[in-house]
């Protein structure tokens, strides 16, 4: 058994799956003398660039096969874009809520590695694993339900997540440490999705995370 530590650079979006023909009231976004009526068309998340750092736990049970825990504390950012149109499509107006993270993720993953050539080898891995959003409870706090200020509403998410992985690398073997270069996606598997009367929230059926990692790791 061995240990290290691991620097990554990741990418976070969501799947989501908006509710079909969700209408916006018309007061928030209209005078009184305009009748027309907004529904929202497309739902979507910009991933945006993190990172993260994290230790490394490495156990051999076979000759080409190791379990690994990894656990880190990643930060992590996306933005989710609402684009609304009328029945003709002739009238458009897009919205952007931004969401924040700060996760610890603790994945249990099992590396299975092909025979060294002298100081190169390969392997993927996979795994599954639970993750924690620190923001997620400030996020709730910091939002209102109903009434005219609506539209500066974000959407609420939950705290628990938990996810599967998977994603190969390459191990280089030099003089005083092991350098691991590594790709992997990790898909959560809850719905993360607060209900609650906001707007915003109202227009998703359900949420899902996704990220995809590229870490580097330093093992003794």
């Amino acid at each position: 058994m061995h240990f290290g530590f691991t620097i990554a650079a990741n990418t976070t979006d969501y799947r989501i799956n908006p509710k079909p023909n969700s209408k916006f009231p018309d007061t928030l976004l209209f005078s009184n003398k305009d009748t027309t009526r907004l529904r929202v068309r497309t739902i979507y998340t910009q991933p945006a660039p993190g990172f993260a750092i994290g230790l490394v736990a490495d156990a051999r049970i076979h000759d080409y096969i190791r379990l690994r825990f990894t656990p880190s504390i990643s930060f992590a950012s996306r933005k989710i874009e609402y684009t609304l149109s009328n029945l003709t499509r002739d009238t458009f107006k897009v919205f952007q809520k931004t969401v924040e993270s700060t996760f610890l993720i603790f994945p249990i993953e099992t590396k299975i590695q092909s025979k060294r050539l002298g100081n190169f080898s390969a392997y993927i891995i996979g795994g599954y694993g639970y993750a924690l959003d620190l923001a997620s409870r400030k996020k709730a706090a910091g939002v209102q339900t109903g009434g005219p200020n609506q539209l500066d509403n974000n959407v609420k998410v939950k705290r628990d997540d938990f996810f599967y992985s998977a994603g190969a690398g390459t191990d280089f073997y030099l003089e005083y440490f092991k350098l691991g270069l590594e790709i992997k996606l990790q898909v959560g598997t809850r719905n993360l999705l607060n209900p609650s009367s906001n707007i915003f929230s109202n227009s998703i059926d359900k949420i899902r995370s996704r990220m995809v990692v590229f870490c580097v790791t330093f093992e003794g």
